[in-house]
Formats: C-alpha cells, sequence, structure tokens
C-alpha cells in the first residue's frame, strides 16, 4: 500500500536527483552530457541518480543513437501529483536556479562532444 509512495520519497531524499528533476521539469528533454555539464558531475554519476529515478518510474530515457535523452515519466497517480507539486516549488530553490543559469549558459558543442 505505501511502496510507491516510499520508492519515490527516498528517490526524492537525495540533492543530485532532486536537481536532476528539477532540470527535466524546466527543461524536458535531456541529455545526460547536458546534465553532466550542468550540474558539474562525472557522468557515472549522473548516470546512476538517473538509473534510480528511472527505476522508480519518476522519469523515462530514450537512446538517439549514441545519446541517451531523459524526461519526466508522466503517469496518472501518486507520482504525478508530486512532480505537480515539485515543479512549483524547486525552481525557487537558489541551486536549481543556478543549475539553469549554468545550463543556458552552456553551448551544446561543449557540452555534447
Amino acid at each position: 500500500m505505501f511502496d510507491e509512495p516510499a520508492k519515490i520519497f527516498r528517490a526524492l531524499s537525495d540533492e543530485t536527483r532532486l536537481r536532476i528533476l528539477a532540470l527535466l521539469l524546466a527543461n524536458g528533454e535531456l541529455c545526460v552530457c547536458d546534465l553532466t555539464a550542468t550540474l558539474q558531475l562525472p557522468q557515472s554519476t549522473v548516470s546512476r541518480h538517473l538509473a534510480y529515478l528511472r527505476k522508480t518510474g519518476l522519469v523515462r530515457d530514450r537512446r538517439e543513437g549514441l545519446w541517451m535523452y531523459y524526461s519526466i515519466q508522466r503517469t496518472p497517480g501518486f507520482a504525478e501529483v508530486l512532480l505537480s507539486f515539485l515543479s512549483a516549488h524547486l525552481q525557487r530553490l537558489p541551486e536549481a536556479r543556478a543549475d539553469q543559469q549554468r545550463l543556458q549558459g552552456t553551448s551544446e558543442s561543449n557540452r555534447c562532444a
């Protein structure tokens, strides 16, 4: 009964995963290289957190050639209600605003090499 909410709250208990969700909520779909450059974290770290979010059902992935793209998984239920709440509130955090500015300030040629 509480299995789904418990998994989701565990996924949201990590600052890096919250930063990833904030970026995906604000920008739609992003490549792993976009997230790596913006968060200033190693690709392996970002990929590990994305895998956790995917396993929880909060994000989905799509492969295009060599690149993996991630976006928010929109499904009815508890997760969707929580993501709507997060969308409105995460953007107010200084870290989320700084990440968004960093993403906008990084040219695509510098992100995906």
